[in-house]
Order: structure tokens, then C-alpha cells, then sequence
């Protein structure tokens, strides 16, 4: 069914992806034919090595953006790192076709910062010296230049530089952006980015995709139980 989403569904042709390939062991994702996205906002949630990032990386690269992360206009390599996941991907996409966007990765944000200062030596805009800014300055002067409205944007844990306060501060930019027909899709493990209202929450655990309200991610549920029992858990961990 059509939606008003940027980015609609995701297909995935198994018959272009290696017979031995590390991704048909992957348990959420083998067998997987497509992923439907019907809010502005999906979390991607899930212990490490639920196959997440591999999912978000590969739609990102689908789409046009680089491997580690930028503009569609970056183009660059550092470490060939992708899987073959993305030559197998087919995008479906809505009517509406999205103005701008950004691939935001917190692994290689350095290698991003990088970059940005390169491209920009002999531009007519200056440098937005992100090398020079605490990591975490540097990801929200991305999210303030670089998340305009009818924009299709992929972030991966972002919340890694963050303190809470500044979790805050990103969960109001989405929500802006996505008051302006924006889109969003975000590997996280964050509460506090968990907790924006009426997004779609999707799980790689237990062995398939599958959706999850919020009070039933891990993410929230061990929070919840260590702030209300903290000393009895600390206790019981460090003995």
C-alpha cells in the first residue's frame, strides 16, 4: 500500500548474494524479502550483531549515499568495509522525490570530518571545521546544516557522541524535519530517541524483523530495571 513516505519499501534479491556469504547467517536477515516503511520515523533496534547497521549501511548505499557516511555528494574511501547486501537491494520509492539528505555513521564520522574539510578548501563556503568541535558539537552542527525538510536521511547510533541532554536536542531536530515532510531512519539503542512519538520501532531479535512498542525494546527495558534497581543489580553484577 502507498504511503506518503519518501522511501516506501525495501526488496531483497537473495539470488544476488553469495551462496557463502556471512549475511545468510545472519538470523534476522536471511529469508528476508522486503522491509515496508509507513511512518516518517523507523528505528532499526537489536543486540550488536543483529544485522541493524548491515541493513541501514546497505539501504544507505542503495540510495546513493557513501559507505561512510555523508552527503550524497561525498564520495570517498577510507576502508572498504560494506557488505554485498546493497547490490541485492531494490528501493521502491514514493511519489515524492526528497530534496536532500545525509548518511550519519558514528564508526567513521571522523573520516566524514575529514573529508569536509578537503571538499571545502577551495569552495566558496567555508568549512564547517568539525575536527574542531567534542564529537558530540560536531554531530549536532551536522544535524542543524545538513537536516532540511523533504529530506530522506539514514543515522547510525547516533546517540554514541551524545550526552542525554543533546539526545534531546537531536530528537527536536528530527521532529522538525519531520514536520517538514522529512524522513528518517535510525539504528539505535537510545531511550530517550526511542521514546519520539509515533515512530515505527523494528527489531532484529529472536531471529526475524519484526515491529515492537517501545516499552518492549531491550533498550528501554534494561534502563527501567537498572534506575529502579540500581543498587540491588550492581550488587548482584560485582560481587
Amino acid at each position: 500500500m502507498m504511503n506518503n513516505q519518501l522511501l516506501q519499501r525495501v526488496y531483497i534479491n537473495w539470488d544476488k548474494i553469495d551462496k557463502y556469504s556471512y549475511l545468510r547467517e545472519i538470523e534476522a536477515l536471511k529469508g528476508l524479502e522486503y522491509l515496508e516503511f509507513q511512518k516518517p520515523v523507523t528505528f532499526f533496534v537489536g543486540e550488536n550483531g543483529s544485522g541493524k547497521s548491515t541493513m541501514l549501511e546497505a539501504i544507505a548505499v542503495a540510495a546513493g549515499f557513501n559507505p561512510e557516511g555523508g552527503t550524497k555528494n561525498y564520495s570517498f574511501s577510507t576502508y572498504d568495509s560494506h557488505s554485498e547486501l546493497c547490490e541485492a537491494i531494490k528501493l521502491v520509492k514514493g511519489i515524492r522525490q526528497a530534496g536532500w539528505g545525509y548518511f550519519l555513521r558514528a564508526e567513521s564520522f571522523y573520516n566524514v570530518a575529514t573529508q569536509e574539510e578537503e571538499y571545502t578548501r577551495y569552495a566558496p563556503v567555508p568549512s564547517e571545521e568539525l575536527h574542531k568541535k567534542s564529537h558530540g558539537e560536531s554531530f549536532l552542527a551536522i544535524a542543524q546544516k545538513h537536516f532540511k525538510s523533504n529530506g530522506l536521511y539514514f543515522l547510525d547510533e547516533p546517540e554514541a557522541a551524545l550526552s542525554p541532554q543533546r539526545q534531546l536536542t537531536l530528537l527536536m531536530e528530527i521532529d522538525r524535519c519531520v514536520k517538514e515532510e522529512s524522513q528518517f531512519i535510525i539504528v539505535t539503542h537510545s531511550p530517550i530517541l526511542l521514546g519520539m512519538p509515533d515512530a515505527e520501532i523494528v527489531t532484529f531479535d529472536h531471529g526475524t524483523i519484526h515491529h515492537c512498542e517501545y516499552e518492549d525494546t531491550d533498550s528501554y527495558q534494561v534502563m527501567e530495571m537498572f534506575i529502579n534497581n540500581r543498587e540491588q543489580i550492581l550488587r548482584r553484577l560485582l560481587q
